[in-house]
C-alpha cells in the first residue's frame, strides 16, 4: 500500500512538470480594438461649443487598463462654433507623436504642440512618463514646462495649467522676453514680416 502512494506521488510530481513545460497560447484571449486609418472627434464636456478633430493612423483600446492609445497623428485641432451658431471655425491646432485617452477620457501624451491659430502663438507643451502633459476634462491643458513663441513675445513656463481658452491658471516662476522691434505681426493667422 506504501509503495502504491510512492508511485502515485511520483506520477502526479512528473505530470505537474511535464504540464509546466509545456508551452502556452498566452496569458489569455486579447481583448479590445485595433483600428487604422482612424477620424477622430472628441466633445469636451467642460469645453461647449468645441470639438477636437484627430486622424490616426492606428488606435488600439485596452478595456482592462482603460485606455486608448493613438499613434501616427494628423490634422488635430480644435474647431469652435460661434455663440449665435454658424460654421466651426479653427481654433488651435495640436500636434503631437501619440496620445493616450485615459478611462477620463483626458488625452495624455508625452510632448505636444499647440498652435493658436489667431494669435500665430506656439506652445510647445514637454512632460514626462511619471509627469504626462495632459488635457484634462474638468480643467483644460497641464504641463511640466512649456515654451511659447509669438510675434509679440517668448516665455518658457513650468508648471503650467491653462483653460481650453489659453487663460493661464496656474504656473511656476516664467521667463518672458519680448522684442521692442518686431520682425513679424500676425494677420488672418499668418505670420507676416513687417
Amino acid at each position: 500500500m506504501l509503495r502504491t502512494g510512492v508511485y502515485a506521488l511520483i506520477a502526479l510530481a512528473v505530470f505537474a512538470l511535464v504540464f509546466s513545460r509545456m508551452p502556452s497560447a498566452g496569458a489569455g484571449p486579447e481583448t479590445g480594438a485595433r483600428l487604422s486609418g482612424v477620424q477622430l472627434r472628441l466633445y469636451p464636456a467642460r469645453d461647449p461649443g468645441a470639438v477636437w478633430r484627430f486622424s490616426a493612423e492606428r488606435v488600439v483600446s485596452d478595456p482592462l487598463r482603460g485606455e486608448t492609445r493613438l499613434t501616427g497623428l494628423a490634422d488635430g485641432g480644435r474647431w469652435l462654433t460661434p455663440a449665435g451658431g454658424g460654421k466651426a471655425v479653427l481654433d488651435a491646432t495640436l500636434d503631437a507623436p501619440d496620445l493616450t485617452i485615459d478611462a477620463q477620457d483626458n488625452l495624455l501624451t508625452r510632448q505636444a504642440q499647440v498652435t493658436l491659430v489667431q494669435q500665430c502663438a506656439e506652445i510647445d507643451l514637454r512632460g514626462t512618463r511619471e509627469q504626462p502633459v495632459r488635457v484634462e476634462q474638468g480643467s483644460g491643458f497641464s504641463a511640466p514646462v512649456a515654451e511659447v513663441d509669438s510675434p509679440q513675445m517668448k516665455a518658457r513656463i513650468p508648471q503650467l495649467r491653462m483653460s481650453f481658452n489659453f487663460e493661464i491658471l496656474e504656473a511656476g516662476v516664467a521667463d518672458f522676453s519680448g522684442d521692442l522691434d518686431p520682425t513679424e505681426t500676425c494677420e488672418n493667422g499668418q505670420r507676416v514680416p513687417l
